[in-house]
């Protein structure tokens, strides 16, 4: 019988929704308890599994240096899962199996912002609040999936099914999904259940160089291992003999490569510096989509930013983290963008601020200048206007600091 793999936005249903399939199947459900299983194994505690999937809270903080080896702990947790059929997941660690296994049925679970936010709002929590919780978490599932995949949660080539819930009940989705189950091309087969025996290999043996702090990428074919070193070292032949050794001796290896993978480089002894761009960039908007995708945008032209879904966040983390360019929307809930940007050019007004907004008027462009904001932008942007003000802006904070 199948696997299914429930994915779900939050308050999209989704914990009910896989209960229901499991229990009408008779199939096993996983949930993010098996994380605690994961930790006993490999002696970390769950909320170290659970921070690789949800991320880091600080703006301009180093994202977890483990992560990589907490990942590799779940995978290999859920490959020994796996070894069965008969399973329903419900764990965004699940977007870490293979998409290659063609006997995993993939059913994403999403809902409009607005719908969701009335149930939040139903629940007694205030509109405000309810925006904000919605914002972050998004933003984590969205984090999470893009890091693995280079792709949004919803995106068509992650999922088989995606079912809008604020147009289905609870029933409606979960008698889709059955139909769905009976399918023969969901059925494991000679060639799926042979790519679950790889997936099972290699995660043991990443799990296992994990440990022992090799940070590495594992591949298996019919027990041909191929080890690719990610992090830069010494002496790379030597390196590469000592990862043979501790691999060839494992069950189930009849074969062991160890190659260089695509993360690995040489580092500079004196790495380029563009002198031009800001460091610590902050974009603040509202909207979670457009402001991940300018966030990458940027990234392609060597910008690194962080993201505040709204002007609350932002101030918030001024304190702590103060960002030398801002780029910020006007129309957010809650605290607007030109109170955001008096109150940011008061308390620190070393950082220059530029409005990027798709809902401005005349009469604000003249009171945003007032403030003291640097530019002001509409949407849509050109990307190459908009990375050149972030420049002009940061020029004027290096000048200011040499004629101090």
């Amino acid at each position: 019988m199948s696997v299914i793999a429930v994915f779900s936005a939050t308050h999209c249903h989704g914990e009910e929704v896989a209960k229901s399939v499991a229990d009408k199947l008779d199939y096993q459900y996983v949930n993010d308890d098996f994380l605690e299983q994961a930790a006993d194994r490999f002696a970390v505690t769950k909320e170290n599994l659970l921070s690789a999937i949800e991320g880091k809270k600080g703006l301009f903080g180093k994202q977890d240096k483990d992560k990589s080896k907490y990942v590799a702990f779940m995978k290999s947790e859920l490959a020994n899962i796996l070894k069965t059929d008969n399973i329903v997941f419900y764990t965004n660690a699940a977007y870490l199996l293979p998409r290659r296994i063609s006997h995993i049925l993939r059913v994403c679970l999403v809902g409009d912002f607005n719908w969701r936010l009335s149930k939040l709002t139903k629940n007694k929590i205030s509109e405000k609040d309810a925006r904000q919780l919605l914002k972050e978490e998004d933003a984590v599932l969205y984090n999470w999936v893009n890091w693995i995949y280079g792709l949004a949660p919803w995106d068509k080539r992650l999922n088989d099914i995606i079912e809008p819930m604020h147009n289905k009940n609870i029933d409606e989705a979960v008698d889709l999904i059955l139909k769905y189950a009976e399918k023969d091309v969901l059925k494991p087969n000679k060639e799926s259940q042979k790519l679950v025996d790889d997936f099972v290999l290699s995660t043991k043996i990443n799990a296992f160089l994990a440990e022992k702090k090799h940070d590495v990428t594992v591949a298996a074919d019919n027990g041909k291992v191929t080890v690719y070193i990610e992090k830069y070292t010494l002496r790379v032949e030597h390196y590469k003999n000592e990862i043979k050794e501790l691999v060839e001796t494992m069950d189930g290896v009849k074969k062991v490569d160890v190659s260089i993978g695509k993360k690995f480089h040489m580092p500079s002894a004196f790495p380029p510096v563009d002198f031009d761009i800001p460091r610590k960039v902050l974009l603040v908007d509202d909207e979670v989509e457009f402001v991940q995708t300018l966030s990458e945008r940027l990234q392609t032209r060597k910008f690194e930013s962080k993201i505040a879904y709204d002007g609350e966040q932002a101030l918030s983390s001024m304190d702590e983290d103060t960002p030398e360019v801002m780029v910020l929307d006007l129309k957010m809930p809650g605290i607007g963008g030109l109170d955001v940007l008096k109150e940011v050019k008061a308390k620190h007004p070393e950082t220059e601020v530029i409005i990027l907004t798709g809902h401005g008027s005349d009469k604000e462009k003249d009171i945003a200048f007032e403030l003291g904001a640097f530019a002001y932008l509409e949407k849509p942007v050109n990307i190459n206007v908009l990375s050149e003000t972030m420049k002009k802006a940061y020029a004027k904070i290096n000048r200011s600091k040499n004629d101090t």
